[in-house]
């Protein structure tokens, strides 16, 4: 019985590899590609390169190519020895094919509204995420799938964020502190440390780099007031592009500065409200009205950029795009802070005390931890 990695025929030009595999698909693979992927040119424990692509041919040649025992042989046409790629590598590695991991699956959510947070994102017990590898490996893929999801039954102590953080990812020091508690306080320095209702914002668009994602624990939460109110940047941004393409294309081309200052930081970077990849995706978004500073524009293109900013602060405000929730306490909640846009309703905490204690993460070690324990998991070894 033939599986879809079996190798059904081969064929070739001298730039180019074609693969058909059992189950009809086909992948092709550059000559070069193929050169420089060689497995004697890798350090055989690190893996990582041992050459540069100067050291190669520039357009290296195929001469003859082969399937046999789950190898594929290729012969060069001006250099010995012959190259071998296993069918389960070469599969692996396949254009269509290569970026094919779940944590990179992104599923937005739009209508927020309409959503029962307490169904329709991913929750874990506190026990579980410390115990369970499977029931965390889920979690941990529906968070950076969705950008958001919520533990239960932390311990209502200040000193159980940093632990549970340490599970998910690494935790990243700021001029706040490793972690940082969010209650109100006299004269803040920042609007976050009042009573005050925030409206939808991501966090720290002044800080390079900005932080990847924010974990917030519920110390002790408020009878009345202060929900918590988040929305999905990236489908607020499509939405955006599908209903006014100029102002979203404005909004993606045009640095914005954003600053803070305090008594011990002074922070400014310049970065675009909607982020793009190289494929033209929505890659991140940052807004923070609270922080942009003063825009050095001229005057007409001033006057473009803020009636596309408007147009996007007119989407953040309809309910219909916002969930809200009201933490319980011992109740935690992580979330991708380069997506999710998160907000809260005023409350008062001379009637209600309310205090949640935060960190910051950062992005790649979230994606990290999800891989490693996925290997872990597949492979039978230690996370």
């Amino acid at each position: 019985m033939s599986s879809a990695l079996d190798v059904r025929r081969v064929s070739f030009e001298p730039a180019t590899l074609r693969v058909e595999w059992a189950d009809g698909a086909v992948s092709e693979f550059a000559s070069v590609w193929l050169r420089d992927n060689l497995a004697i040119d890798r350090d055989a424990h690190s893996g990582q390169r041992l050459i540069d692509i100067a050291d190669l041919p520039a357009e290296p040649a195929i001469r003859a190519a082969t399937a046999r025992a789950g190898k594929v042989r290729i012969e060069w046409q001006s250099e010995t020895p012959a190259a071998e790629f296993s069918t389960e590598w070469l599969a692996a590695h396949a254009p269509e094919r290569a970026r094919d991991r779940p944590e990179l699956r992104i599923e937005p959510w739009l209508e927020g509204a309409r959503l029962d947070v307490a169904s329709d994102f991913a929750w874990i017990a506190y026990a579980d995420l410390q115990l369970d590898a499977p029931a965390l490996l889920d979690w941990l893929t529906r968070l950076t799938q969705q950008g958001i999801a919520f533990v239960r039954g932390v311990p209502a102590e200040p000193g159980a964020l940093l632990g549970l953080a340490a599970r998910i990812g690494r935790v990243c020091e700021t001029n706040y502190g490793v972690a940082f508690d969010v209650r109100s306080v006299p004269q803040p320095e920042n609007l976050a440390y009042s009573d005050a209702g925030l409206g939808l914002h991501t966090d720290n668009p002044y800080r390079e780099p900005v932080p990847g994602f924010q974990a917030l624990h519920a110390l002790v939460t408020s009878p009345a007031g202060g929900d918590s109110l988040f929305a999905d940047g990236f489908a607020l941004a499509q939405q955006l592009r599908a209903t006014a393409p100029d102002a979203f294309a404005l909004l993606s081309r045009t640095a914005v500065p954003f600053a803070y200052r305090s008594k011990d930081a002074d922070l400014y970077a310049e970065r675009p409200l909607i982020q793009l990849s190289c494929e033209g995706e929505v890659s991140a978004v940052h807004y923070n009205n609270r922080s942009i500073a003063p825009l050095a524009l001229p005057a007409r293109e001033t006057r473009e950029f803020y009636a596309a900013y408007r147009r996007l602060a007119q989407l953040l405000r309809e309910a219909r795009f916002q969930a809200s929730y009201r933490l319980r306490d011992g109740e935690l909640v992580v979330f991708d802070n380069q997506r999710i846009l998160h907000g809260r309703t005023p409350f008062s905490s001379g009637v209600h005390p309310r205090h949640l204690r935060g960190c910051y993460l950062t992005r790649d070690s979230v994606y990290s931890k999800t891989a490693l324990l996925r290997r872990s998991l597949t492979e039978g070894t230690a996370a």
